[in-house]
């Protein structure tokens, strides 16, 4: 049953288009394709220019893209569209690689901004309201000399929706099994030189098990553990910006984001359960403005701060606490200001200048931890055109951290264009400093239905990379084709490995124990011990192939290949796959939109086939491949003035794929099955 706040929300949507008002008009332009092939693009090079244009590849998702596709979930998103990103998808959060590399070496941006917040190591991605994206830009391989540490593996940059010309108010819900309910809703205004754009999401999901039973020795028994877990989340964002005059442009904006898992509860006639539920709760605020100093280029200043916490709330009395308290267990302070210069001093040509200071704070009471670590950067870089066919970048940048020295990371591209073709080459460096969890952590806390014990270390190496990549592109207005060809090599990764509490040495046991009473009552079958350590080094060879094809305006397909061969060289000279790797991936997608007068139809077809996941060493062994596809239908009437509603129904998973292996092995694949989707989307402008 959907519960009282998803029938107010969905009551809401049904209110807005009652009220929508008769004097304003909304219209089809049959023109505009759903899909562009050459849109505006940022992440490359920190200057605004054409995808074409660009000397540094970059792939683009679209909010076009999402909204065929019926997504309503931006990991989702990515999957589907996105071959080189694997994610290991569970509401703890989202472990993702992208290129063979982790999510540690992997920088999430949000309008430029680093997106911090993790849930036991995964990046929380729910912090970011689907509704709000206008793109997302990917860009493959080491970018550390615009954005500093982890940008090792790439960098994904969100942009989200700015404030538009005219009032808008959009409602977007969506519905499907296990009771995963969607519901956003968005205003924007901009009356004269002030805007203002206003974001609500919420979002809830049951949960589900694809099998009841886990392994217990040699044996299975039933379990009430969750292969997905419930959850239910709420984001609210909100933005202002201002131009008091033509040069000057100033915003400010904040968000909030609360979210709560819904774990089973403890039942001593069955394992799976647990005495607490854990809530994330985050606040991000961000003010900032830009100054245009005529044709020499723009100065820009921003700040930007964000905090996330974490904490149990306990179901049953455990120890001190009763049913109803929280337990403060994590803490992330993130505080960031960056002054950008993009200038012309020279035609045909452009240079960025930028100095930043960042800090960020970690806080565990579990570990006794309260450290910080500081960071300040200087970096450059100039673009320049020359005979009429190429164009070169040459940048570098000095990071200083306060407890691990300094580093200084280059880059250089060149791309050749003659026509519709463009063939690039790039260099690039990365960097990326150990977190402060991989330095100091030492905890015992259970992770789902097992514990883990984890050490860090505070002896540990930063990372560098050496990353080269060579592209071949051919790009018209309706087909674009592009292959690349990398190699990542990897200084001292940060990585870790995994022991069951049982292969311990006795002596080892003991010491654990006693620095960790509590595993006396703990199954130690359940148990296991997390150390972090340098690879000596490691080293990512790939391939990329892209394929989009526009045969007419109502007709749009594409076609992406990754293959990514990641591996890292052990202390002791044995080269092992690199942890949840997947070699080969392959994702489509098809997408027809035809008007009828008022009426617009549009039909997608998505899917993502991948190899399997590499787990090297862990006894439960690789995750196995699969492939899953997703088929969306999308209804678009615009019979009201300034109301337009689009009602939805698809099938995910068309053919039923799902791991139904017992609980506690190794996962690629999260889907409960076969599933209808329905959806409503109400605009007003």
């Amino acid at each position: 049953m959907i519960n009282k706040p998803i029938l107010s929300l969905i009551a809401l949507s049904s209110v807005l288009a009652v009220f929508a008002e008769e004097t304003l008009t909304s219209e089809f332009d049959s023109s505009l394709p759903e899909y562009e092939l050459n849109p505006v693009v940022v992440t490359g090079t920190g200057v605004q220019q054409r995808l074409k244009d660009t000397p540094v590849p970059v792939q683009v998702i679209s909010a076009a893209e999402i909204r065929t596709a019926g997504i309503n979930d931006i990991e989702k998103a990515l999957t589907m569209m996105v071959p080189s990103l694997s994610f290991s998808p569970n509401a703890m959060g989202s472990y993702l690689r992208l290129n063979g590399l982790t999510n540690s070496h992997v920088l999430i941006l949000v309008n430029g901004r680093k997106l911090i917040g993790d849930i036991s190591g995964n990046v929380d991605l729910g912090q970011i309201d689907i509704n709000t994206i206008q793109r997302i830009e990917v860009l493959n391989g080491a970018a550390s000399t615009l954005y500093g540490s982890d940008a090792v593996g790439g960098v994904i940059n969100i942009i989200t929706k700015q404030p538009s010309d005219a009032i808008e108010v959009n409602s977007r819900t969506s519905y499907t099994r296990k009771n995963q309910f969607n519901q956003g809703l968005d205003l924007s205004l901009h009356p004269g030189r002030v805007g203002s754009f206003t974001n609500f999401n919420y979002a809830h999901s049951d949960g589900w098990q694809n099998n009841n039973l886990t392994e217990s020795g040699e044996h299975l028994i039933p379990t009430l553990a969750q292969l997905s877990l419930g959850y239910t989340s709420t984001n609210f964002g909100q933005k202002f910006t201002w131009e008091p005059s033509a040069k000057l442009k100033l915003y400010a904006e904040g968000s909030y984001y609360h979210r709560i898992l819904d774990r089973p509860v403890t039942n001593p006639e069955i394992t799976g359960g647990t005495n607490y539920n854990t809530m994330s709760e985050s606040w991000s605020w961000a003010a900032g403005g830009s100054y245009y100093i005529g044709q020499l280029g723009t100065i820009k200043l921003d700040y930007s701060g964000r905090t996330f916490g974490q904490w149990y709330k306990y179901m049953v009395a455990t120890g001190d606490y009763l049913p109803g308290d929280y337990q403060d267990t994590k803490r992330q302070i993130y505080n960031d200001v960056q002054l950008t210069g993009v200038f012309n001093f020279i035609n045909s040509g452009s240079t960025v200048f930028g100095l930043e200071y960042k800090d960020e704070v970690l806080r565990r009471t579990d570990s006794d931890l309260d450290k910080s670590l500081g960071a300040f950067s200087a970096f450059a870089q100039h673009e320049q055109k020359f005979l009429g066919h190429f164009t070169a970048i040459a940048g570098l940048r000095y990071d200083g951290y306060q407890t691990l020295g300094g580093r200084l990371t280059p880059k250089v591209s060149l791309m050749y264009n003659i026509g519709n073709v463009n063939i690039r080459g790039n260099y690039a460096m990365g960097y990326r400093a150990p977190g402060i969890d991989e330095l100091y952590y030492r905890m015992f806390k259970p992770m789902g239905s097992r514990y883990v014990i984890t050490f860090g270390n505070p002896d540990m190496k930063s990372e560098s990379s050496d990353y080269a990549s060579i592209n071949l592109e051919y790009r018209t207005t309706k087909f674009s084709a592009s292959v690349t060809g990398y190699l990542n090599f990897i200084k001292n990764m940060v990585t870790s490995k995994s022991t069951k509490f049982a292969d311990l040495p006795e002596a080892t046991q003991q010491e654990l124990i006693k620095e960790f009473p509590e595993l006396a009552n703990t199954k130690q079958s359940l148990v296991s011990l997390k150390e972090y350590y340098n690879f000596t080094k490691a080293q990512v060879r790939g391939i990329e192939a892209n394929l989009s094809y526009n045969p007419f305006s109502d007709l749009s397909f594409s076609i992406n290949y990754s293959y990514a061969y990641s591996r890292g060289l052990n202390p002791d000279g044995t080269w092992q796959r690199q942890n949840r790797s997947v070699a080969n991936t392959v994702t489509f997608t098809a997408n027809y939109g035809h008007t009828w007068n008022k009426y617009r139809l549009n039909l997608n077809l998505n899917g993502r086939m991948q190899s399997k996941t590499y787990y090297p060493g862990d006894a439960d062994g690789d995750a196995p491949g699969y492939g899953i596809w997703n088929l969306t239908s999308r209804h678009t009437f615009t019979g009201i003035r300034g109301l337009t509603l689009t009602p939805g129904i698809g099938i995910d998973n068309i053919f039923n794929r799902r791991d139904m292996r017992p609980l506690n092995k190794n996962f690629a694949l999260y889907s409960p099955g076969r599933s209808l989707v329905i959806s409503l989307a109400v605009n007003i402008d």
